[in-house]
């Protein structure tokens, strides 16, 4: 359905977390559920620190809800990226104001930490530096979360024109910071709103501090959303409701189908769209991975957080557990929908 848009890896040691009810609801999808969803459940609320997560089939097709503390408002990291997608190609179809061919300047001026496409090294040679087209830039964020691309596609369409998106999308839990390297800074110790610069990107990635670590569970800068708000974007995005025109929309869809996360926890051969985050911090961690799968022609919209605080050679075990249980849950709900 589309439709006219109604308006417009880093120390948090010692972050205290929520007491967790293990409780989670069902609305009938003729009473169904499976051994792969409930032992996906089970696993995924043993994962450490704390857990979030809400998986919906929407009528008029079926009516199905799972979920645990949905509205918890938790750290997302890179997932916020969508945002930047969705009010890009808005754009890009209002009256041609921004275009996907133009080029747009990738230099030490906005380069980031965490650049798998255009380089985030010490050193220098490594680096790519020049132009690429906003929808390459476009594309490298979603595909690869390279933070160059998010700061040269913030750069050009403006923090402030995102941050009115989502407040036109009554997402009101959502908070994202006026560019990754604004975040690294502050992270890092930087008063808010201080970029460090590339020089400082590189200084953060030597170990250096600018001042107290601060966590990424704060209200000044962060990356932040809810499960509830994620997933109600999600269906809505997919549906065109933000978008004008169906080609708009088919583009949303294409570049959101290229997310790496979706290999790790989506069924094989089921399409669906995505956009992951994560964070290493010192003793801080997150991973999230919000969006929606389509298993015969019934959307099923899901978004699992973990915020968690431990050592970081614990990472890779709890990641691995992590895709295990949302896995599990995904193939499970896909055979219920199927």
């Amino acid at each position: 359905m589309i439709k006219r848009r109604g308006f417009l890896a880093i120390t948090a040691a010692g972050l205290a977390m929520a007491p967790i009810t293990a409780s989670w609801d069902q609305e009938a999808m003729e009473g169904k559920t499976s051994d792969s969803v409930e032992e996906g459940i089970r696993e995924f609320l043993k994962l450490p620190g704390k857990q979030s997560f809400l998986i919906k089939v929407f009528p008029p097709a079926r009516s199905w809800r799972r979920s645990h503390q949905p509205n918890a408002q938790m750290f997302v990291g890179s997932a916020i990226k969508t945002f930047i997608l969705a009010k890009y190609l808005q754009e890009v179809e209002d009256e041609g104001r921004l275009s996907e061919g133009e080029l747009l300047p990738i230099n030490d001026g906005i380069r980031s930490l965490s650049g798998a496409v255009f380089g985030a090294n010490l050193d220098e040679a490594k680096n790519l530096t020049g132009s690429a087209s906003a929808r390459t830039v476009l594309e490298a964020m979603i595909s690869h979360s390279d933070n160059t691309a998010t700061d040269a596609a913030i750069a050009r369409v403006g923090i402030n024109q995102v941050r009115q998106f989502i407040a036109s999308a009554g997402l009101t839990s959502t908070l994202i910071p006026d560019s990754t390297r604004i975040l690294l800074s502050y992270l890092a110790g930087a008063p808010a709103g201080v970029d460090v610069g590339w020089e400082g990107m590189k200084q953060i990635e030597r170990g250096h501090l600018f001042g107290p670590a601060r966590s990424p569970l704060n209200k000044q800068v962060t990356m932040q959303s809810t499960a509830s708000e994620l997933v109600s974007y999600y269906r809505r995005a997919l549906q065109g409701e933000f978008f004008s025109k169906a080609s708009t929309l088919t583009e949303f869809q294409r570049i959101q189908t290229m997310a790496e996360a979706i290999a790790r926890v989506v069924p094989p051969d089921i399409k669906a769209y995505a956009k992951g985050g994560s964070i290493d911090w010192q003793e801080f961690h997150a991973v999230c991975v919000p969006g929606q799968m389509v298993v015969t022609d019934v959307p099923v919209t899901f978004c699992f957080t973990v915020n968690w605080n431990g050592p970081k050679e614990g990472v890779p075990a709890v990641l691995a557990a992590y895709q295990a249980a949302v896995g599990k849950i995904l193939a499970g709900v896909a055979g219920l929908v199927g």
